[in-house]
């Protein structure tokens, strides 16, 4: 593996971490921490230090520990193939479905938030602003 691939392999994975941390959010109402991270994959065998917990969630490192995968994987209820970025491996529906639902609530705040910031607008102009909006979330 290249420099230049490992530097992208640490930063896909840091980016399916943190839309799986930020999922596991949207669920629970709080974000997964370190420390539960750890206790589960301990209880599994494997050990997980704070500092490799870092640097995998930041993009620092590559990391090519299929253990360690496999039970990030099972913490977070997705398959260890998406996890890894294994070509093909497509978002888990829930995943998915997540995602769309904060977009959905962020659209709906912006919305709330134009509308009192510009106060007096005419309705026209305001679903013309929340087509708009409309719009851009479905592209993303």
């Amino acid at each position: 593996m290249t420099e230049h691939d490992s530097t992208a392999a640490a930063e896909d994975l840091a980016k399916r971490l943190r839309l799986l941390i930020d999922v596991a959010a949207a669920e629970t109402g709080t974000e997964p921490t370190y420390t539960q991270i750890a206790q589960f994959l301990g209880e599994r065998g494997t050990k997980l230090s704070r500092s490799r917990w870092t640097y995998m969630v930041n993009g620092h490192r590559a990391v090519q520990d299929r253990r360690l995968l496999e039970g990030l994987a099972a913490f977070f209820d997705v398959e260890p193939e998406f996890l890894a970025g294994v070509s093909g491996a497509g978002m888990p529906e829930r995943v998915s479905a997540q995602l769309d639902l904060v977009r959905a609530m962020r659209a709906a705040r912006v919305k709330a938030y134009a509308a009192r910031a510009l106060g007096d607008i005419s309705p026209n102009a305001l679903n013309a602003i929340s087509r708009y909006l409309d719009e851009e979330i479905a592209h993303t």
